[in-house]
């Protein structure tokens, strides 16, 4: 195989049209030059330089290799370019998939935010729930997918055999957060409460006690929104009614504006979007947690490292549970 180096000499030599010039340009010394031309000969086993006078010329054979590994250094040193600027955060594109919800609250801010810091990424959004971003994000087509379970032991990915794989009991509090099946790495953005949202028709303000509303019908969101609302619903006591379901917490905000039914809806589905036809109050002990999750082994490139941690400073950075921090709270 034939040394770059020695390449990158010839270059300059074909370049620069002598072994003088060339050392200066490449800041070698002419005698390393004239090494690298001599190996070079050797390696290739034909003549590539020959003398004119008190210079030198390319023979036929060096003018075509010199072509060639002009395209080969210029390849080699775009690739290089590139990289430097992938890994380097100077220029490049960052893809993050995520959840309706954090798509109106989360995302914008932390966008807005990285833009500031490094204008020239570019980053790409696309919406999907947890099982999809998570496809998604082994799949290579996101780099960074942000996630929501109700339990910090909820099992996000379902192993092969179709059981639920371990994803760790507590919450992540080092630098890389939980290792999870299959490569995924999570980290802690956030741990929001989770509201009742009742019809502002009704008499009185909400209650936190869901058996007062036993009787009612209610209306169940995404399918792990819904379980989250039935386990709610068996610790209280009952198994609700549930007349609605969609995945849209604008819908399900005017469903029960409507007195069609009552919900439960995250913090960030009512910082997102509020209806004023609504009273809320959180649920006791209820949480969502937020999390953004990496493939592959650590480190991650800076580019990736820089998004989670503008996400994670955006949601409040104490991964704690002390709900939705002030820039993100309901309004009164």
């Amino acid at each position: 195989m034939l040394d770059v180096t020695r390449l990158r000499v010839l270059v300059a030599v074909a370049r620069h049209g002598s072994v003088t010039a060339a050392a200066q340009a490449l800041n070698y010394a002419q005698p390393s030059v004239s090494h690298h031309l001599a190996r070079l000969e050797a390696e290739t086993g034909t003549k590539l330089i020959q003398r004119a006078g008190r210079g030198i010329r390319l023979t036929d054979a060096g003018r075509l290799l010199a072509e060639r590994a002009a395209e080969v250094i210029g390849r080699l040193d775009a690739a290089e370019n590139e990289l430097a600027a992938y890994t380097g955060l100077r220029a490049g594109r960052l893809r993050l998939a995520a959840f309706p919800s954090a798509l109106g609250t989360i995302v914008p801010a932390a966008a807005a935010r990285l833009r500031e810091q490094q204008p020239s990424v570019d980053l790409r959004l696309t919406e999907a729930e947890p099982p999809e971003a998570l496809r998604m994000l082994r799949a290579g087509y996101v780099d960074v997918a942000l996630v929501f379970r109700y339990a910090p032991d909820d099992p996000l990915v379902p192993a092969r055999d179709g059981t639920a794989a371990a994803a760790g009991t507590g919450l992540p509090d080092d630098e890389d957060g939980i290792d999870l099946a299959e490569g995924l790495r999570e980290r802690l953005l956030l741990a929001e409460e989770v509201h009742l949202v009742t019809s502002a028709q009704a008499d009185g303000e909400p209650s936190a006690d869901l058996a007062g509303y036993a009787r009612r019908r209610w209306i169940a969101g995404c399918d792990r929104c819904r379980a989250n609302l039935l386990r709610q619903c068996a610790l209280a006591g009952f198994t609700p009614k549930i007349a609605f379901t969609t995945d849209d917490y604008v819908a399900v905000q005017a469903l029960v504006a409507a007195e069609l039914g009552v919900s439960t809806l995250p913090a960030l589905c009512l910082r997102a979007m509020r209806h004023p036809g609504i009273r809320t109050v959180p649920l006791p002990g209820a949480h969502r947690y937020v999390y953004a999750v990496r493939y592959g082994d650590p480190p991650d490139p800076p580019a990736v490292h820089r998004l989670v941690e503008v996400l994670r400073e955006v949601a409040g950075g104490d991964g704690g549970y002390a709900g939705v921090p002030p820039q993100l709270q309901s309004p009164p």
